[in-house]
């Protein structure tokens, strides 16, 4: 999952020249769609692409908080976006009420829930991260995230940028991995779960311009992963137009 926190039209289409198969999904990151020149645009350059686009969960919690639950669904409407983001990282929302948000939206939509506070002082032990996410899955969630904003210094990981390594195992035990896409904004982070999870783990609020430089370590074609690859032995391949 790509983070576009306000590119151009331009700059997308740039992004898109070279890294568009790196690519699952984009979101616009928290609320930066709101103020975003030109929005209708961007979005349907990402859709030409074949890539859905969601709103960051911090607008949906600003409509919520507003008491504007209808407004947020006409406005998904208004833009064709397909996916939704319920979080609860800057609010308090009772989970029993975000676990409905998520069943009345995955009627039409298909929905990521966020689990995490962006607090860093809130600490949420393992058995509450397992306890939310199976409940937001069940309750229609397509992929849970696990919080980390943008920096990479809150919910899984300490204020250091270092993986809350035995939240993350404990969370492993009880939820299937390809339900859960990692906030992994660092590179560290991002090696770190390739190695634990393997290449294709979903990870997310990855940056633009790091879409190239993740996919060299999801090949183990970087120092981070160079040599936990080795014994693998495949075959390099080059192609001039990767993947395509």
């Amino acid at each position: 999952m790509m983070m576009d926190k306000g590119l151009s039209i331009r700059q997308v289409e740039d992004y898109l020249s070279v890294a568009e198969n790196y690519i699952d999904i984009v979101k616009l990151g928290w609320a930066t769609s709101y103020v975003t020149p030109n929005l209708e645009q961007k979005i349907e350059a990402y859709h030409q692409a074949g890539i859905p686009v969601y709103f960051g969960g911090t607008l949906f919690e600003a409509f919520i908080v507003r008491d504007q639950f209808d407004d947020y669904r006409r406005i998904l409407d208004k833009f064709k976006i397909f996916h939704a983001e319920v979080s609860d990282g800057s609010i308090e929302i009772e989970h029993d009420a975000k676990c409905h948000f998520i069943q009345e939206l995955s009627k039409d939509f298909v929905v990521l829930s966020e689990v995490g506070s962006k607090d860093e002082e809130k600490i949420i032990p393992p058995y509450q991260w397992i306890k939310l996410m199976n409940a937001e899955l069940a309750a229609g969630a397509w992929k849970v995230i696990g919080e980390a904003r943008e920096s990479g210094n809150v919910g899984l990981f300490r204020a250091s940028g270092e993986v809350r390594q035995g939240l993350v195992d404990e969370i492993l035990t009880s939820v299937p991995s390809d339900k859960i896409i990692w906030e992994a904004p660092q590179k560290s982070q991002q090696a770190w779960f390739v190695k634990l999870c393997g290449p294709n783990v979903n990870l997310g609020n990855i940056a633009p311009e790091e879409l190239i430089p993740l996919e060299t370590i999801r090949l183990g074609l970087r120092g981070d992963t160079f040599s936990h690859f080795l014994n693998q032995k495949t075959k390099i391949e080059w192609k001039l137009s990767a993947r395509s």
